[in-house]
C-alpha cells in the first residue's frame, strides 16, 4: 500500500477563530472551506473570508489524526505559538513554508472568483 502524504492545517477565520483539520489534499480541502461548499467545516460555513495560517506534511494517517487530537487540546497561546513558528507539533512534521500557503491561498481565492463570476 503507498503511503499518503497527510497533512495537518490551521485555518484562521474573520473573526480570529482557528480551525484545524486533516487532509491529503491541501488546495482541495482549503478550497471547500473558503467556497462555502458542502464539504465545508461547519465551523467555518460563513465565517469567511478565511486565511491559511499554518500547515505541514505528516507521516501517515495515524499520526496526523493523533496530532490534530493534540493541537485542539492546546491553549490558544500555544497554538498560536505553533502557529508563528515559535513551537515545534510533537512528531516533527515537514512544515509548510508561509510563501506556499500564501501561493496556495491565492490560487483557491482567484479559483473561487472565476467560479462566482462565471455564475453572474
Amino acid at each position: 500500500m503507498a503511503d499518503t502524504k497527510w497533512f495537518i492545517y490551521v485555518v484562521e477565520n474573520r473573526l480570529g477563530m482557528t480551525y484545524c483539520g486533516i487532509c491529503t489534499d491541501l488546495a482541495r480541502r482549503f478550497h471547500e472551506h473558503a467556497s462555502n461548499s458542502k464539504r465545508c467545516a461547519k465551523a467555518l460555513r460563513g465565517k469567511g473570508p478565511l486565511k491559511l495560517k499554518f500547515a505541514a506534511q505528516m507521516e501517515g494517517h495515524s499520526n496526523a489524526l493523533k496530532t490534530e487530537y493534540w493541537f485542539k487540546k492546546q491553549s490558544k497561546t500555544a497554538k498560536l505559538k505553533i502557529i508563528n513558528g515559535e513551537v515545534n507539533l510533537p512528531s516533527n512534521p515537514i512544515k509548510v513554508s508561509p510563501i506556499q500557503l500564501q501561493n496556495l491561498q491565492s490560487t483557491v481565492e482567484e479559483r473561487i472568483s472565476k467560479n462566482a463570476s462565471s455564475e453572474n
